[in-house]
């Protein structure tokens, strides 16, 4: 019995989500611009559309955190199954919402970034904390994916907003959303800036990111992409990130910077 008091308790303190590092943010660049061309090859390549494409992801995302949630460690592959279903969800979802909805890019960001804004402050309310050090409980980790699930559906209209919207393209979308992340990072290492809520800036940045680049890899020429094939790109994408999770150290941590 005592073992497993003091098996449950290193558990609770070690946490399942993993170090931010360097790797980190490699790897979640990498799963936005998966969920960017696995979204869009399931709903246009496959000509399924959003509703359908949205619905399909949406299941793989809840059996996915359900696992994560209901696991007693952390375990990089399953996490990032996670991040990678809510990045495909995000994409089918915010495309339903701009465009099948007809609400548009403005009018999709806007309501994904109140329902983001409300996530973190039911969140903050209910547990005092938003930074990622602070989950150690069921109850806190299902906030956590909550808001991520927000921070990338966000993340896609943004992204779609930028490169179709402004006339600044694939490249030139992707190009601000670099520049916002080179700020975030200067304000981390020169500033005192909370580190929580520049994780979380740099959460939400990501995703556009990710979004502009897959949009580049899989658009037609004429329309500012490199036309290659959804299918592969996205098995591309996948085995990179399979080989960073290997190679790259893999620990639970509390950091929240």
């Amino acid at each position: 019995m005592d073992q497993y008091v003091r098996n449950q308790v290193y558990t609770e303190d070690a946490g399942k989500v993993p170090a931010v590092t360097v790797g980190f943010w490699i790897i979640k660049i990498l799963a936005t611009t998966l969920g960017e061309t696995g979204g869009d090859a399931v709903t246009m390549s496959m000509n399924l559309g959003y509703l359908a494409g949205t619905a399909i992801f949406a299941a793989i995302f809840a059996v996915a955190v359900t696992a994560q949630i209901g696991a007693k460690r952390f375990h990089p592959f399953l996490y990032w199954i996670v991040i990678v279903a809510t990045t495909t969800v995000g994409t089918t979802l915010a495309d339903f919402v701009d465009r099948s909805l007809g609400i548009g890019y403005f009018g999709g960001s806007s309501l994904l970034a109140a329902l983001l804004i409300a996530s973190l402050v039911t969140w903050h309310r209910t547990l005092g904390s938003v930074s990622i050090g602070s989950i150690k409980s069921s109850q806190a980790e299902l906030f956590y994916w909550v808001t991520i699930l927000f921070s990338q559906t966000l993340g896609t209209a943004l992204g779609d907003w930028m490169a179709d919207s402004t006339g600044l393209g694939y490249t030139g979308g992707a190009l601000v959303f670099a520049a916002g992340l080179a700020i975030t990072l200067a304000a981390y290492l020169w500033t005192n800036v909370s580190r929580t809520g520049l994780f979380w800036t740099a959460f939400v940045l990501t995703r556009p990111l990710g979004a502009t680049v897959g949009d580049f890899l899989d658009k037609p020429l004429d329309h500012g992409g490199l036309a290659l094939s959804r299918y592969t790109a996205s098995m591309s994408l996948a085995a990179a990130m399979v080989v960073l999770i290997l190679v790259l150290p893999q620990r639970s941590g509390q950091h929240p910077a």
